[in-house]
């Protein structure tokens, strides 16, 4: 309401202004009729009269609010019509058309309404009904009985027009200023119409533009409700058609009948037309009602882009509410015009070109008026004069031109003619054209400010008669001295001179070429005098008038900028930047140039290594020393401080400020540039190789780099601060300063659709940590949106900027100079509207600067373009591959250069997709010539592809085996940007609508993707720039998400793996229980196979829920097939393996079932025996000693005559056996002695030099060079090569001894000293075959240590085994564990007991053995899932597991377990295994682990008390015996414990089963109270071990060693073909033992900087041939399967480790770290906390 006052308030005031009372107050009268409308209180105001003092004549006491005023009236419709509901309002839209208005006032149509919302509704209805819009809806109200509305609406308008007045008297007409309140209407009704009524207030912003939304259709008609945002949008894509767009009518044309008599009547103008049809908006309305409804950014974006397009920019605006003059100086400020002046010097004509801000530009100035009312154009004259081409100047000439013009009149357009430095140029300077819209009779003031400011005023006027008003002005205008052209259309005379600077000119009858000739000669006379000049920033000092810039807001902006700009101001620009942006400059590029030095190391490379890392540091301190310069400092404390508002100003006027500071410079720089290029290519057309020609490339390469120091913009000082940030945060400064938020400043700017640098041109690289924190801080505030990144590559100035720019409104530099190089992104969001067409959130658009830059010319162009290109390439979705022009050289340079990028990325298998776009075609219109351009620009990509494929080593015939490419799809063809030549040509319309084209299909193909993640981007850019650190792009490329994706896999993976092992280890169990208990004589895998089946189920429902759900489903895809096929083969293995124990269980019970026989035959017999016995003694009287001693004395009796005719198993002798085998082969005993005594052979595997064991061979018929030099030092030592050889074989004999001898059935049959023969023969067998392929023999000390070492490893398992054997086979050994037994039984019969009790006592001490074992096996299956789930080292993948080793080991720093470790992993892995679960049972998580164990004790008991109750109530209820008792007891508990037969011969007196039972659970409750106290320790005695099953789900993982530094690979996967091996853990080769040929000096260096230096090595020890190491691939099958890349990390765990045992490696290697092998001092600063730290660093 309180802007509807103001309103009214302002008709008032022009009513004073109208009635010429200006200079005087305003009467009593017109003060109280102001009153009533603004509803205060004026003292000493009349009651109503019918006119007043000041002339203004009134009718009535009161007023409806006008104009503007019906705004209020609409919010209370508005506010009305939402009370209603659906069903209420179609209703309410219903009664409209039976509606009758008195006074004949239209109808709303009915299509219209049925349409309409409810905002839409009241549109309509203020527009048509106005003031009795609030009458005809109470109306309605009342018909459809909605009185309650009707009272509200009712006191509302009442309370708007006055609570003291009648409401009829409201209904009265008022005739205050009709003029004012018919053009607030009428702006009102526009508005409206447009849709943009509620943004005249709630301005429209650039964000509501700056976004994906539904493509403009440049053919189709448009609602006038779409109109506003339509004209923008084709604003945005430099569619200068954007004025010219076809309306559709919302309501139907309405067409009547007419009968017409005769020819009188057919030409009449009375006949009716249709009244009911309205005259479309008129396009300089539809303009300015946009210009009107945004805020000062839009305003500014729009004006920029009017200017681009050659059209007329507002220069004076009167507000359409209060008329208010407002010179939006603002909108001004991003123009920039270039143009070139001719000057006559001599005979020549000198050209110069010129370009600057058009604010800063000192012009001349034309301006036109008309005054009076005129039938010519002014406008259409202007066009003439500057363009007749292009209506620069809308005019009534113009398509969709109307008589309604609304918001023009008073409007002052300007525009600049700018001069292309040709003969045919209208003139030759610069010059600002200015027309004032309206008759500027009536416009006073803007007419006065024009003609004050304007060089030159032409005026258009018919004759004047006396007295006429114009007569004045022109009166005015001959006494001034500004030159005046009068134009008057009514006179034919010809142009006359009048007096000096006074020329008039007739228009009558002549023709605008003409006219256009004669004022263009006028003008130019009166130019090329003295004239004033007029420069727009002088447009704040006149008075009167209000400038958008004098808004609070803004000027707070400029002044934060002007702090910055102050401290430059004086200075020299080209040394701006090394003064206050010193981060960047030198310092930044030799921090470039030594780190890209780190992947091409020579000479001592880890000394040069940590060289070039300490003069990185050092770099880096004086990074940090020189940042925080007063302009940095001031720039930080504006961007952190200001509101958002002021924040926006201040960016922009930086920008603005900051590019005004360097367009002198700049401009003359490159006019040097553009003269010295010339030069240079003339030289090189006449083939003049002269040292005139280097000399003159020399003054090009210093001219390129003044321009570089000479571009200066808000770009540097953002690079500076990612300098600061990664200065600081390389050295973890800790000081409280504020350089750690500026990420988080960046992030906002970036968010805010601020184009970021991303690349670095002027040092050709990417601030990796700055771009990495940048983009996790956008994470941090946005999430982890998706989005589909779209890359444009091109040649330089193909208008690539200007492409995206037109494409997506993006604010990317677009410049003739283009002096900022590198690569820019811009993220843009999707409109809500929009994303259910989309899968991600936004597109993240990434600009480059142009291949083949002017800049780069003579430096390393190529070079810097291939790495470019794979960049962009690989970071891009989609890469837009931009051609300028039919150039066939041109064309095959960028062809070359992409192909090979998009080769790169096939080879690393990224996929993105591309787009060709051809620019500057002349005919795209022509199907069969763009056909042919196709075909060739096919047939060029084919070429290249096998070129690029020769060069990559790849197959490829042809370009789509490199990518998924459609020729005729993917290559789309624009016309050229300019329709004429610049500057003053107009964009191309065809331009336009290819931009529209291909957005349109990008965003096509960009729907069928799902894009990518923002953290996923970020990891691509530091995966892609550290492989283009590389010589070999595809060998170092490593793609850190899709690492981290397969880790999360492999760790997936190994849960899946484990459920299904705990599984199976549950049915092993339970069929082991049954093969002992003679239950089960045949495994089958169908039955594994259905017993495992519902868990094998639900993982593969897990699996299929994770590929298909998983946020990372892309990425994973890739992998699924492989998985799967691994989860199978795991399941199959897992039921083989299985079938396999229990087949040997089953074996061995078959071979044992003689011995069985005899067992329960012994059984029985012993037990008849023992309660004979007891019988015998029961009743004598004897002590209580005496039962016992008489059991000792007839047991040895029982047990012979039991086993009088078998022998007895008798222990093996294997040290006898070794003995005699060796000595058998020739070996001497002193020999045999010396290596027993002092254990050397137990250490084979693990020495580190085994110089001592080899001799030289005595005869060699002819050998090499090479081969007669490891002769000659074979006395003196072997090369690294030779000694891993030796080791290798020592390990790769012991696989195979072991698998020997465990093939052999010494637990079913016993042991043969056979056995160990055929090791012995198997290993001579092995050693002669090494020997005959070396130039060396091994001594007999190798292999008498070699024997007993394997005899070692074998006789643990002989011995283990033969001990089952005997257990098993062995009938004396069996009695004598079963004498306490029978004593038990003894016993109890002698005591008197019953049957029924000793046979409790008897299933008790079963029971008790076999419980502790199903306890203890349960417990360790259940512990080792504990752990598996709980404890870090296990609950993870494979790398996970080697990280806790490693830091297991740096923890005990024993060189011992690092040695066993570097030659054995798997065996230190398992130690490691053992010692955690060691740890974690019985330390750690002791009290946790006997809570399982109690646990499994309780389940057993009530197993076994419910089958005692089964067994119980069945016999009973079958009155069965006790065989049938005993047979069900044990058959209900046959899956879960082992329970020998018990024979029920000497029990079957046994009829009371309860008295059974009772007895049993008598016994049991004892054994549970003991196994509640169960030791843990138990469990090693039992088959399974919580250890081993970890062992065995642990370490079924690949064991592949470097070939280099024998590092571990750390996949999960054991066999994982074509995955590469890989791991973190590269080491220095001294670790291993290497050294520099035929000396004792360590070799240092890790394989990591081996493969990034440029040295060689050879693969083999007898190689010749010496392979560089950035190809070790191409070595051999070993070396290609590994992949090794380049690491820049410091790697301190390693590093840490020679130091601290360098002199234990120096001792077991017998080498020294000395010379080249001298450890460097940077090593020895690693501590062992921050070498345990960096394995977690490694591991990410």
């Amino acid at each position: 309401m309180q802007s509807t006052r103001f309103s009214t308030l302002a008709c008032f005031c022009r009513l004073a202004l109208n009635a010429e009372c200006s200079l005087t107050p305003l009467c009593s009268f017109c003060l109280f009729s102001i009153s009533q409308l603004l509803q205060v209180n004026i003292p000493d105001t009349k009651t109503a009269v019918s006119s007043s003092p000041c002339g203004v004549s009134l009718t009535g006491s009161t007023m409806a609010t006008p104009g503007l005023g019906t705004m209020a009236d609409r919010e209370e419709l508005l506010k009305t019509l939402k009370e209603l509901g659906d069903e209420e309002f179609k209703k309410f839209k219903r009664h409209f058309q039976q509606l009758n208005i008195p006074g004949g006032s239209s109808v709303i149509p009915k299509s219209y309404l049925e349409k309409a919302d409810r905002s839409d509704a009241v549109d309509k209805i203020v527009e048509t009904y106005n003031q009795q819009s609030v009458e005809v809806v109470r109306k309605i109200l009342e018909k459809i009985n909605r009185n309650d509305l009707v009272e509200k609406l009712s006191n509302t308008n009442t309370g708007a027009h006055g609570t003291d007045m009648d409401r009829n008297k409201e209904k009265q007409s008022v005739n205050i200023s009709e003029e004012g309140n018919r053009k607030e209407h009428q702006t009102e009704t526009l508005l409206s119409r447009l849709h943009l009524l509620d943004k005249y207030e709630q301005k429209l912003t650039p964000a509501d533009f700056l976004k994906i939304v539904p493509p403009v259709k440049h053919h189709h008609d448009t609602s006038e409700k779409d109109l506003a945002h339509t004209f923008l949008q084709r604003l945005m894509m430099l569619d200068h058609r954007a004025r010219y767009i076809p309306v559709r009518q919302d309501s139907p044309e309405v067409t009547h009948d007419l009968v017409l008599d005769d020819l009188d009547d057919f030409f009449s103008t009375s006949v009716d037309s249709d009244q009911t049809k309205q005259s479309h908006v008129h396009p300089m309305d539809v303009q300015m009602s946009v210009f009107h409804c945004s805020d000062s950014f839009l305003k500014q974006i729009m004006i920029t882009k009017l200017s681009q397009c050659q059209y007329t920019l507002p220069l004076l605006v009167p507000d359409p509410v209060t008329m208010d003059i407002e010179c939006p100086l603002w909108t001004f400020r991003q123009i920039v015009k270039s143009w070139k002046i001719t000057q006559t010097k001599g005979n020549s004509n000198i050209v110069t070109m010129k370009s600057m801000p058009i604010c800063k530009a000192a012009t001349p100035m034309v301006s036109f008026f008309r005054l009076g009312s005129l039938s010519v154009s002014k406008s259409q004259l202007i066009n003439t004069l500057i363009n007749d081409r292009h209506s620069t100047f809308f005019h009534r000439n113009c398509p969709g031109s109307t008589k309604s013009r609304h918001l023009m009149d008073g409007v002052a357009e300007i525009a600049w003619y700018c001069p292309a430095g040709k003969p045919n140029d209208a003139f030759t300077d610069c010059i600002a054209f200015c027309n004032l819209h309206g008759d500027a009779l009536v416009i006073d003031k803007q007419r006065e400010i024009l003609m004050e400011k304007s060089s030159v005023n032409v005026v258009l006027l018919a004759t004047p008669e006396r007295g006429d008003r114009s007569t004045t002005v022109i009166s005015d205008l001959l006494k001034s001295s500004k030159p005046l052209i009068c134009l008057i259309v009514d006179n034919d005379c010809g142009a006359v001179k009048t007096k000096e600077g006074k020329y008039k000119m007739g228009l009558k009858d002549r023709s605008w070429s003409n006219v256009s000739e004669e004022l263009k000669r006028i003008i130019g006379n009166i130019l090329s005098g003295p004239h004033s000049s007029f420069q727009l920033e002088t447009m704040a000092e006149v008075s009167g008038i209000r400038v958008d810039e004098d808004d609070t807001v803004c000027k707070k902006g400029k002044s934060a900028a002007m702090k910055i700009v102050n401290v430059l101001n004086g200075k020299d620009v080209s040394k701006i930047k090394d003064e206050f942006l010193p981060c960047q400059g030198r310092l930044w590029h030799d921090w470039c140039k030594i780190n890209k030095e780190q992947y091409h190391l020579k000479g001592n490379i880890e000394k040069e290594k940590c060289k070039k890392q300490q003069e990185l540091k050092r770099i880096r301190q004086e990074q940090c020393a020189a940042s925080r310069s007063d302009l940095i400092k001031l720039f930080i404390e504006s961007l952190s401080s200001l509101p958002s508002e002021e924040r926006k100003y201040f960016l922009k006027w930086i920008q603005i400020l900051l590019d005004a500071l360097s367009t002198d410079d700049l401009s003359l720089i490159l006019q040097k540039y553009d003269e010295k290029w010339s030069d240079v290519l003339d030289l090189k057309k006449k083939h003049d190789n002269s040292d005139q020609l280097i000399k003159k490339k020399i003054q090009l390469e210093e001219i390129s780099a003044k321009l570089q120091s000479a571009t200066f913009g808000l770009e540097h000082i953002l690079r500076e601060i990612g300098q600061i940030y990664e200065a600081h945060k390389s050295l973890q400064n800790q000081r409280k300063t504020d350089w750690c938020k500026y990420p988080e400043l960046a992030a906002e700017l970036m968010i805010s659709g601020h184009p970021m640098e991303l690349m670095d041109g002027d040092a050709g690289h990417v601030p990796l940590t700055w771009i990495s924190s940048l983009l996790d801080e956008v994470i941090m505030k946005l999430g982890d949106q998706r989005v589909f990144v779209l890359s444009v590559l091109g040649v330089q100035s193909s208008g690539k900027s200007t492409m995206l720019n037109a494409m997506f409104g993006l604010q990317f530099a677009v410049s003739a100079g283009r002096c900022t190089r590198g690569a820019f992104m811009q993220l843009v969001k999707v409109s809500e509207e929009m994303k259910k067409d989309f899968q991600f959130d936004y597109v993240l658009v990434v600009d480059t600067e142009g291949l083949r830059a002017l800049e780069l010319a003579g430096n390393t162009t190529v070079h810097h373009d291939n790495e470019l290109a794979t960049f962009v390439v690989g970071l891009g979705n989609m890469t837009l591959i931009n051609i300028y022009g039919e150039n066939p050289a041109d064309m095959s340079d960028i062809l070359q250069i992409v192909v090979q990028a998009f080769m790169r990325m096939k080879r690393v298998k990224l996929s993105p997709s591309c787009v060709f776009v051809h620019q500057n075609v002349a005919d795209i219109s022509a199907a069969e010539k763009n056909m042919d351009g196709k075909r060739r620009l096919q047939e060029k990509l084919d070429q290249m592809a096998k070129l690029a494929a020769e060069e990559e080593v790849c197959d490829a015939d042809c370009f789509s085996d490199v990518i998924s490419f459609d020729v005729k799809e993917d290559v789309k063809y624009f016309a050229q940007l300019w329709e004429g030549s610049p500057p003053m040509a107009p964009p191309n319309p065809g331009y336009s609508e290819s931009v529209q084209e291909l957005k349109n299909f990008i965003l096509s193909k960009a729907s069928q993707s799902a894009g990518t993640t923002l953290s996923k981007f970020r990891s691509n850019i530091k995966d892609l720039w550290n492989a283009l650190m590389n010589e070999h792009f595809v060998f170092s490329f490593k793609n850190t998400q899709e690492i981290s994706v397969y880790r999360k896999l492999e760790v997936q993976y190994g849960n899946w793996t484990w459920t299904l092992r705990s599984n199976m280890l549950t049915i092993e169990n339970q069929l082991h229980n049954r093969i002992e208990n003679g239950k089960l004589d045949k495994v089958e895998i169908r039955y594994l196979h259905k017993e495992m089946s519902k868990t094998y189920e639900e993982i593969k429902k897990g699996m299929k829920t994770f590929f298909d759900d998983d946020k990372d489903k892309q990425m994973l895809v890739q992998w699924q097939g492989r998985y799967k096929k691994k989860i199978e083969e795991f399941h199959d293995e897992q039921m083989r393996e299985v079938k396999r124990k229990l087949d040997e269980i089953i074996q061995q019970r078959k071979a044992c079932k003689k011995m069985d026989d005899k067992k329960t035959e012994f059984e029985n017999k012993l037990l008849q025996k023992s309660k004979e016995l007891a019988h015998q003694l029961k009743d004598k009287d004897i002590d209580e000693k005496e039962p016992q001693k008489q059991f000792n004395s007839v047991w040895s009796s029982w047990v012979t005559e039991l086993t009088g005719d078998t022998k007895p198993i008798e222990d093996i002798k294997l040290e006898d056996d070794q003995f005699e085998i060796l000595q058998e082969l020739g070996f001497e005993q002193s020999l045999i002695d010396e290596s027993k005594t002092c254990g050397r052979y137990k250490k084979i595997s693990e020495i580190g030099d085994y110089h001592h064991y080899v001799t030289p061979k005595k005869s060699h018929k002819s050998v090499s060079k090479v081969q007669k030099t490891v002769l000659h030092f074979m006395s003196k030592s072997l090369s690294c090569e030779e000694q891993n050889l030796i080791r290798s074989f020592i390990e790769d004999v012991e696989q195979q001894s072991l698998h020997l001898i465990k093939s052999k059935p010494v637990a079913t049959r016993g042991y043969s000293s056979t056995y160990l023969q055929e090791v012995a023969k198997n290993v001579r067998e092995k050693v002669t075959e090494f020997e005959s392929k070396r130039k060396y023999a091994l001594k007999k000390e190798f292999i008498v240590d070699l024997l007993l070492y394997m005899f070692d490893k074998a006789g643990s398992w002989i011995s283990e085994s033969h001990k089952t054997f005997q257990k098993n086979n062995d009938a004396l050994a069996y009695l004598e564990s079963k004498k306490i037994q029978h004593y038990n039984i003894f016993r109890s019969f002698f005591k008197g007991n019953s049957s029924a009790v000793v046979l409790g006592e008897l299933i008790c001490e079963k029971l008790k053995i076999s419980t502790v074992e199903a306890v203890c096996n349960k417990t360790a299956i259940d512990l080792a899932g504990e752990m598996r789930c709980r404890f870090p080292a296990f609950n993870g993948n494979r790398l996970d597991l080697e990280k806790h080793v490693l830091k297991s080991l740096a923890e005990k720093e024993d060189f011992d377990g690092f040695i066993n470790y570097i030659y054995h992993p798997r065996n230190q892995t398992e130690s490691f295994i053992k010692e955690e679960v060691e740890k974690y049972i019985f330390t750690e998580h002791k009290d946790e682990a006997l809570k399982i164990l109690k646990k499994n004790v309780e389940d057993i008991n009530k197993l076994v008390r419910r089958a005692l109750f089964t067994a119980t109530d069945k016999v009973k209820t079958q009155r069965g015996d006790i065989d049938m008792w005993l047979k069900e007891f044990s058959s209900l508990l046959e899956d879960e414990l082992t329970f020998d037969r018990i024979s029920s011969q000497n029990f079957s007196d046994i009829k009371h089963f309860d008295f059974l039972k009772e007895a049993i659970e008598k016994g049991l409750a004892s054994i549970i109270r003991e196994l509640s106290s169960l030791s843990l320790d138990k469990m090693k005695e039992f088959r399974l071990k919580p250890d081993q099953i970890l062992i065995d789900q642990l370490c079924k993982c690949c064991w592949v060693t470097c070939p280099f530094c024998a590092a571990v690979c750390t996949n999960t996967l054991e066999n994982h073909i074509p995955d590469d091996h890989s791991t973190p853990f590269h080491r220095s080769g001294a670790i291993r033992g290497w050294h520099y040929r035929n000396t004792v000096e360590m070799s240092i260096n890790f394989c990591t900087t081996k493969v990034a230096s440029d040295r060689c090595f050879r693969p083999r020890p007898d190689s010749e041939e010496s392979i560089p190491f950035k190809l070790y691939r191409t070595a051999g099958p070993e070396y290609a399967n590994w992949r090794i890349t380049p690491d820049e990390s410091k790697l301190p765990y390693w590093k840490w480790f020679v130091c601290r045992f360098q002199e234990q490696l120096e001792n077991h290697y017998k080498l020294k770290f000395q010379d080249r092998g001298e450890i460097p001092s940077e090593w020895t600063r690693c501590s062992k906390d921050e070498a345990i730290k960096s394995l977690d660093e490694m591991c990410q």
